[in-house]
């Protein structure tokens, strides 16, 4: 009995020793992540820096809103009667826009005080873009006109006096014009032409009011120039610069209405080397 319990014993220690080793020896399993953890990682992250950015550019875009007028509801009213008497046929009863015309909703007072303040609305004729002709209302029902449209919808007001004065930074707004405008209204502001008979006007003259204006509605081809894109001091050196190169003359002498260098090479083109033919035909002329 004796030697079967020691070999028992020894034989019960061995199979420890081997579990032993066994559990040593053999890795702990650890949980396996799931195939869609990494896209709802990314997901999560990718919505919570969109909710942040969106945050941060509305707060933003909102401190830098110039603060509309509150407008009287006899002004909306009156405002309500001009449009369905000179505007609703184009524009629709509710400015809801139809096939000739877009819609006004949302597009603020700043746009129906530049587009009926300098005359393009009511359009003329129909063409490639509206022409500016005298105006057809006077200031009280152009601004009753951009009351009611305001009422609408939320949209760009007409801006404070404060970015109006012309007295911002004129060597930055040239770079900001140079930037952002140039390629269109020449680095002068003399406008140019575009394709499929549009333009782009002159600047020269246009008030400073109606220019902000055009900045941040984008009328005819012209893109938005928000906030963001230009902050409203930024658009009142703009402004500041344009009031500048129209009161000062141009330091070279005539400035051929500020057409630009092409226009420069053509008057060199046809006078200067009509004069360089025609002196050289009176050369030969006169030793023959």
């Amino acid at each position: 009995m004796r030697p079967r319990s020691g070999t028992h014993t020894r034989s019960a220690a061995k199979n420890r020793a081997r579990s032993s080793a066994a559990r040593t020896k053999t890795p702990r399993k650890t949980g396996r992540r799931h195939p869609l953890a990494t896209i709802a990682l990314l997901a999560v992250g990718l919505g919570l820096t969109g909710g942040a950015y969106a945050t941060f550019t509305t707060t933003t875009a909102s401190a830098d809103q110039p603060q509309a007028q509150v407008a009287s509801q006899s002004s909306i009213t009156e405002g309500n009667k001009l449009f369905q008497a000179n505007c609703a046929t184009c524009h629709g009863l509710q400015a809801q826009g139809s096939s000739v015309a877009p819609s006004l909703i949302g597009v603020g007072a700043a746009a129906v005080d530049f587009q009926v303040g300098t005359g393009r609305m009511p359009m003329q004729m129909q063409g490639p873009q509206a022409q500016e002709k005298p105006v057809q209302f006077t200031d009280a029902e152009v601004k009753a006109l951009a009351d009611y449209v305001a009422s609408l919808g939320p949209g760009p007001s007409v801006p404070e006096q404060k970015y109006l004065a012309g007295d911002g930074n004129a060597a930055r707004g040239a770079e900001l014009f140079r930037v952002n405008c140039a390629m269109c209204h020449n680095v002068a502001g003399a406008g140019g032409a575009l394709t499929e008979g549009k333009y782009a006007p002159s600047l020269k003259g246009v008030s400073a009011k109606h220019i902000y204006e055009a900045m941040v509605t984008g009328p005819q081809n012209m893109p938005v120039f928000n906030d963001l894109n230009i902050t409203p001091q930024g658009k009142a050196d703009i402004i500041t610069y344009l009031k500048y190169i129209q009161t000062n003359a141009s330091p070279g002498g005539y400035g051929l209405e500020d057409l630009g260098p092409v226009a420069e090479g053509l008057f060199l083109w046809i006078f200067g080397l009509g004069a360089i033919v025609a002196l050289t035909v009176w050369i030969t002329a006169k030793s023959n």
